[in-house]
């Protein structure tokens, strides 16, 4: 009973959160909206006993994309004045629906692949209340998995994103 009181308080607040990322016209308590936002899906990630996800949900979004998007609108020259009113409104507005309607024709046309038995075995065995964190790194570092190259692929290509961004941004 608990748990889907928090779920729903987590999912109106984070409705409520995403309304004032598009709604606000100061351009800096968007991006604080946007935290309160990644904020609550952390929330709704825990209530669902999604822990893994949920702390990587605080940890990537709200520690690193918002300290990101609050560093990048703070070095903005104009923060004060905010967002001007756009008169292309309503063509965004056509486009965002003519592109909606194209993802939920392709989404229902797809038919989607699943996920083998002996990937998801080491997931289910985990009971109610126990951290799910250990059976998603057993299934994915598993040698018989192949996703362990894919994953240390990832980590060398962030390695170089973060080396390229230091030798850009240094003093010549």
């Amino acid at each position: 009973m608990g748990v889907d009181v928090a779920f729903w308080i987590f999912a109106i607040l984070g409705v409520i959160a995403a309304i004032g990322v598009v709604a606000v016209k100061n351009l800096f308590r968007a991006a604080l909206s946007l935290v309160l936002c990644f904020f609550t899906v952390a929330g709704i990630y825990g209530s669902l006993s999604a822990d893994f996800m949920a702390i990587a949900q605080v940890l990537v979004y709200m520690g690193a994309i918002s300290v990101l998007i609050i560093f990048a609108v703070m070095l903005t020259k104009d923060v004060r004045s905010g967002n001007p009113f756009n008169r292309a409104w309503p063509w965004a507005f056509v486009v965002c629906a003519a592109l909606m309607g194209l993802l939920i024709f392709v989404f229902q046309d797809t038919s989607w692949g699943t996920i083998d038995a002996s990937q998801v075995e080491a997931v289910n065995t985990v009971t109610e209340g126990e951290s799910t964190t250990g059976a998603i790194a057993g299934s994915i570092f598993d040698k018989d998995s192949g996703f362990l190259l894919p994953f240390e692929i990832s980590a060398a290509l962030i390695l170089a994103a973060v080396i390229g961004a230091i030798a850009l941004v240094r003093d010549k």
